[in-house]
């Protein structure tokens, strides 16, 4: 995974000095950049690192041949910005995820959509994630999701594009500690998911069981463990939820086990979500924190808890 990285940069730094080279249809471009989405989602992350490189550089080119739409071009470029977010971001990289958000910025705007834009901002929040900046990041989703408003009932992809910003405003609001506002942003949130479908709008996982799974994320972050192991009991993601969601569910799940003292529950959550998402899960800072408390708390811990520790190199 690593070493694709120094690739992944260099594809980065020329993206507006495009090499000569062939450029594929506009359809074969969209199949490829479909095919980066689904890798994200399905956290396949390593697989998708080593074919990100050439698949900008040739977008580069594409979106520089006036034989494309300059406009569709640009979203292409910006989704398959998205897909290498993904990989910066989730493997620690956080000043070249930073960058990438960047080139997203100018190529949605480009685009001209702003659905794209709004998707943009969704990302946007791991920036500030990152540097702790919580009030920022809610005022940057709210204003996004402010443009959407008045086009809510519009289709199927707006309700599904504002709704995805409130829910991720509720996470950001309850690592804020503000439990009023976190509650709120998901009672939109869920608003929006009765309007749609649950399917993916513009890279992003969106609809009932994703704003459900926000809503355990939500009470972990305020510490509400008992209310969300309640909620969580009796409900599991369903399996065509792409496995990177499905993976949170579980991480969250092993979180509030931990502050209830069930540990052997924290476990089997944590060893729940690498069966889904294993590349998600070894690289997610509080899968290793989860582990780090677990061994704390065992002085002999058994052999299945000290492999998933040193799997994670949480130990």
């Amino acid at each position: 995974m690593h070493a694709a990285i120094p690739r992944l940069r260099r594809a980065l730094d020329s993206i507006d000095l495009p090499e000569d080279g062939p450029a594929r249809s506009f359809t074969e471009l969209a199949a490829e950049v479909a095919g980066m989405i689904e890798h994200r989602l399905q956290a396949r992350y390593v697989e998708m690192a080593w074919r990100l490189p050439n698949l900008i550089s040739e977008l580069a080119r594409a979106h520089a041949d006036a034989r494309h739409g300059a406009r569709d071009a640009a979203t292409l470029l910006t989704l398959a910005f998205r897909a290498a977010d993904g990989v910066a971001y989730k493997f620690g990289y956080l000043d070249l995820s930073a960058r990438i958000i960047d080139l997203m910025r100018v190529s949605a705007l480009t685009a001209e959509d702003p659905l794209l834009v709004a998707a943009v901002a969704y990302v946007r929040t791991e920036t500030f994630f990152a540097t702790g900046d919580l009030t920022s990041a809610l005022r940057l989703l709210m204003a996004a999701a402010d443009v959407l408003s008045a086009d809510l009932g519009a289709s199927a992809s707006s309700a599904a594009a504002y709704g995805a910003l409130h829910m991720r405003a509720a996470v950001v609001a309850g690592r804020a500690s503000k439990p009023d506002t976190a509650w709120e942003h998901l009672g939109e949130a869920h608003r929006a998911a009765r309007q749609v479908p649950e399917g993916v709008y513009f890279g992003t996982a969106f609809g009932p069981a994703s704003v459900r799974i926000h809503e355990l994320a939500v009470a972990v972050e305020l510490g509400d463990s008992p209310a969300a192991v309640e909620r969580a009991a009796a409900w599991h993601p369903p399996h065509h939820l792409p496995a990177e969601r499905r993976s949170h569910y579980y991480i969250d799940l092993a979180r509030a086990q931990l502050r209830l003292g069930h540990h052997q529950d924290a476990y089997l959550g944590l060893e729940a979500a690498r069966r889904v998402a294993p590349q998600h899960v070894r690289e997610h800072p509080q899968v290793r924190q989860t582990l780090s408390a677990l061994l704390r708390t065992h002085g002999s811990p058994d052999d299945r808890l000290l492999e998933l520790a040193t799997w994670a190199r949480a130990r």
